[in-house]
């Protein structure tokens, strides 16, 4: 087995891994609290954001996304050969 081709494995799983976590962090940064009504003053819904998981959502997905550029290009590259890219 070619290197590239565990490599781009390996960068997948990475992506995987990193979109799951994005997701996970998104979810933990922003909780919802709902208000009865109470009287004359009407229910609602507050929502606070939890900016340090927000960051880690979008650094995971900055982080996916670079694995993701740097995945496609080992796969082309693989897929052209040795002879095509001039090495």
């Amino acid at each position: 087995m070619r290197r590239w081709i565990i490599a781009v494995i390996v960068e997948l799983g990475v992506i995987v891994l990193a979109l799951a976590g994005a997701g996970l962090s998104w979810r933990s940064g922003i909780h919802v609290t709902d208000f009865a009504p109470f009287g004359d003053s009407p229910g609602f819904a507050a929502i606070r954001y939890l900016a340090p998981w927000l960051l880690l959502a979008a650094v995971l997905v900055t982080v996916a996304g670079v694995f993701a550029v740097d995945a496609t290009a080992r796969l082309v590259d693989g897929l052209r050969g040795p002879a095509e890219t001039g090495r």
